[in-house]
């Protein structure tokens, strides 16, 4: 396995060396004789309780089926195998759905572009059977959020009001809103940013005049363009701590199709996401030996670069998972120290100043008539310590 930048992976389990092996492997036949002490004293069910963590188990499903029982378990072949069957049934369910709703979309001349799912799936690997997706999401103009909403609850989505918000701070602070279908058991999150503040990125129309279209479908479904594409996938995989290995494959995939290096660089620098390109490609060529074009180099050797690279490996010495609520008091406070490394300087100063302004906590606090909200401004620091006096936290 070429290793063009040594991570201390020595902590990693047996089975996490393995995994990361064979999804470095473009089949991984001669891994048994190549490397033969990582099939070794393995534990099969730690394996594929990783497998089902990172969302992998369909990229190793085709690479374990051919090795043998006498290397690889019948039963561990015959569990990898109904997941991927289930998840190949999942996709084509979700294909249709977004086909659908793309159709749909169009129909009221609401402009969309589908971030993951399906299309990326057929995109990155050529066959949406290689890749695991839960949802569907799509990025549409902020001006059209309404129109959007109002459409998927005449399809029968449910909307989860989860977010609070005063003053509109939710148009920033969040980056979406979620629907789900009662019946057909699909999400759908309707995004009108790719990140939360305080991410910088290309505007929807900048997006939209880039935009690429899938030929997985009838119905023309409109997706990033290649080099947005990546801009999204680090920023989402570092937003996340690349806790899961399926987001650093599709960096691997994407790579392969060797983007336009003086483009995505100058994108990333635009937009104050340079070392954070620079952590996903240092950790996809460390990891899963993924080929970094030379224009890309300068990116991915950057000292700050590597060092986020090595930070990140907290997150795959454990199996974390930060959606789990609540996150462990450890992983929180490590995973709120390394965002916020992460944030170009420019990020960090609007992410400080962020906290100057009202937080729906503080209309909870104390509440007020809309009319008077504007006085959250300078009641905010005091509403804080009330709150922090009493055991509330923000």
């Amino acid at each position: 396995m070429r290793n063009p930048f040594a991570l201390k992976t020595e902590v990693l389990s047996t089975e996490m060396h393995l995994l990361l092996a064979l999804l470095a492997a473009e089949n991984g036949e001669d891994l048994p004789v190549r490397r033969p002490e990582l099939f070794r004293g393995m534990d099969w069910e730690s394996f594929i309780e990783l497998a089902m963590h990172h969302r992998v188990y369909p990229n190793l499903y085709p690479k374990l089926k051919n090795l043998g029982k006498d290397v690889v378990p019948s039963r561990v072949i015959s569990c990898l195998y109904n997941y991927y069957s289930r998840n190949t049934f999942q996709m084509l369910h979700l294909s249709g759905e977004m086909e659908f709703i793309g159709g749909e979309l169009e129909r009221k001349n609401i402009r969309a572009l589908f971030l993951k799912g399906p299309v990326i799936a057929k995109d990155l690997y050529g066959d949406i059977s290689l890749r695991t997706s839960c949802d569907l999401d799509l990025l549409i103009p902020l001006t059209e959020l309404d129109a959007a909403e109002s459409l998927l609850a005449g399809l029968g989505y449910v909307k989860d009001d989860y977010i609070h918000t005063v003053l509109n701070d939710w148009k920033w602070r969040h980056h979406h809103t979620t629907f789900t279908h009662p019946n057909k058991g699909i999400k759908v999150e309707l995004h009108w940013r790719l990140n939360p503040a305080p991410s910088g990125e290309p505007d929807f129309e900048e997006l939209w005049s880039r935009r690429r279209i899938s030929d997985l479908t009838r119905q023309p479904i409109s997706y990033l363009g290649q080099e947005d594409l990546f801009l999204f996938l680090v920023s989402h995989g570092a937003r996340h701590g690349w806790s899961r290995l399926r987001w650093l494959l599709d960096i691997k995939q994407l790579l392969l199709q060797q983007p336009d290096a003086g483009q995505l660089t100058a994108l990333l620098r635009k937009y104050h996401y340079y070392h954070v390109g620079g952590q996903a490609l240092a950790l996809a060529g460390g990891l899963l030996d993924a080929e970094i074009a030379g224009g890309l180099r300068s990116m991915e050797c950057a000292p700050k670069s590597r060092a986020m690279a090595q930070q990140a490996m907290f997150y795959l010495e454990r199996m974390i998972n930060l959606h789990s609520i609540p996150v462990p008091e450890d992983v929180a406070s490590y995973h709120k120290r390394h965002q916020f490394a992460l944030l170009a300087p420019i990020q960090k100063f609007k992410f400080i100043l962020s906290f100057l302004f009202p937080y729906p906590e503080d209309a909870e606090t104390l509440p007020l008539p809309k009319n008077l909200h504007f006085l959250y401004f300078p009641l905010r620091p005091f509403l804080w310590a009330w709150r922090k006096t009493v055991g509330v936290q923000k």
